[in-house]
């Protein structure tokens, strides 16, 4: 095996070889032992990101026969499991680790991983989510890689409770990215953990996370005059690549690094190609991700990106109901015998396939921000023209260019830095190939692990 030597050593005896993780740690990475020793060097400038859903003790079902009997009732279990996740992410030991379903409820646990990663070197943030659910978000940052600057927490205050951190770091060692220009680069990292779609009618409190994170984001850059920066968010985004999430996130410059270093495309094809979770259902898919956006990637207005989205929910509803085009039409105007849907046929309609009317639906402002958008020639009702203009909205601009191929931006360009996508794995790696080991014990999601090296870019001044 690979790693056979690693097996047989003693200082990483609580490592479980029945996980069948067997992979080298990516190279220009820092690996060290639990006593901190470095044994292997840097070859070269990268940073890597692991993410990983832990599984909460409180949410671990031990017997399918009884849903009641959890793994946090039985100590030396839930503490055996999460040593040894700890085992794997110091051994990995990524220069950022974002965790979801971290059991913050549970103190002994809480000290074990806040202690072993202090250790190791790391600076750990936690944030429970709202309303005493137990379980929350980790993200730790090796100092050795980077120094933070600032750290936020994002409270949706929705349904589901959800909550994510953003992490404003610099790194501590220059980007060597010539011989004569080296900088300290500073990098945005936001790490969440995104409502279960129970139903369909939760895809627009799931867009509303998305939105409120990536407006943070602008708010956040706006308010503190930040250059243009790299943006990387990781987590669990209960969602696949056929999802309106994903969809949003890629009109708005985003790449899922996974997909970048396996070449991946957006298609239909490659939709199902990798996994990284056996959900409570048994349903196994690809929802773990870690998104990267370079300060170069051209982008749609986030409003704009937003009103499209939500539009595809909209229309994705209306074909549920199994109602094509012409009938869809026909609904929004509430049958009326004008040719035209109305602002309170378009509302009512709205109420009707639970996108309005609930707590996590669209508000007043939301449903009045779509009209506008909907309602392009200005005149108060929507016409069967303009209709479709909504029907057949596609995704397939993400807006992927870089800003350097506009000619018209010659002379106004600035030097930035973002990174390229060197590598990425999913552990146990059986999931890559779209199959869900039964002997792989340590959590129901895969862990994403990515390796990026930095770049030199050119793009356009923006104002901060």
């Amino acid at each position: 095996k690979v790693l056979a030597g690693f097996y047989n050593d003693p200082e990483f005896a609580n490592v479980d070889s029945s996980e069948n993780e067997s992979i080298l740690p990516f190279k220009g990475t820092i690996l060290r032992t639990k006593s901190g020793k470095i044994s292997s060097p840097v070859e070269e400038p990268c940073v890597s990101c692991t993410t990983f859903n832990i599984l909460a003790p409180i949410y671990k079902r031990l017997d399918q026969q009884n849903q009641s009997v959890r793994e946090s009732d039985f100590r030396a279990f839930w503490l055996a499991r999460n040593e040894r996740i700890v085992d794997w992410l110091l051994y990995e030991s990524s220069s950022i680790i974002c965790l979801q379903e971290f059991w913050v409820g549970n103190e002994e646990l809480v000290h074990m991983f806040e202690e072993r990663l202090s250790a190791a070197g790391y600076k750990t943030f936690k944030l429970a989510r709202t309303n005493n659910r137990g379980d929350g978000l980790l993200t730790a940052i090796h100092q050795d890689y980077f120094k933070v600057l600032n750290y936020r927490e994002l409270l949706f205050n929705d349904c589901g409770d959800r909550v994510a951190q953003l992490l404003h770091v610099k790194s501590v060692v220059p980007f060597s990215i010539n011989q004569n220009n080296c900088v300290e680069q500073e990098i945005l990292i936001v790490n969440t953990h995104l409502l279960f779609p129970h139903d369909s009618s939760l895809s627009i409190a799931r867009l509303h996370q998305v939105y409120q994170i990536l407006l943070y984001l602008e708010t956040y850059q706006q308010e503190n005059k930040l250059t243009q920066m790299p943006v990387i968010l990781c987590g669990d985004w209960n969602g696949s690549k056929r999802g309106h999430v994903y969809k949003f996130l890629r009109s708005q410059g985003f790449v899922s690094s996974y997909d970048i270093a396996h070449e991946c495309s957006d298609s239909e094809a490659d939709a199902d190609k990798w996994i990284s979770h056996r959900n409570h259902r048994g349903n196994i898919c690809g929802v773990d991700f870690i998104w990267l956006r370079n300060p170069n990637k051209s982008r749609k207005p986030l409003k704009i990106s937003w009103a499209e989205a939500a539009f595809g929910i909209i229309k994705f509803q209306l074909q549920k109901a199994s109602l094509a085009e012409n009938d869809a039409f026909a609904f929004l105007r509430a049958d009326n015998s004008v040719d035209h849907i109305t602002y309170s046929a378009f509302c009512d309609a709205l109420r009707q396939v639970n996108l309005t009317g609930l707590s996590y639906g669209l508000s007043f402002q939301d449903t009045k921000d779509l009209w506008v958008q909907a309602d392009f020639d200005g005149n108060g009702v929507l016409d069967y023209e303009e209709f479709k203009r909504i029907w057949n909205s596609t995704w397939s601009d993400h807006m992927d260019e870089d800003c350097s191929s506009d000619d018209s931006n010659e002379g106004n360009e600035e030097e930035t830095v973002g990174f390229t996508v060197k590598n990425a794995a999913l552990f146990p790696r059986e999931v890559e190939k779209g199959i869900w080991p039964e002997n792989y014990s340590l959590s129901d999601h895969a862990r994403l692990t990515a390796v990026f090296s930095p770049v030199r870019l050119r793009c356009p001044r923006r104002s901060p």
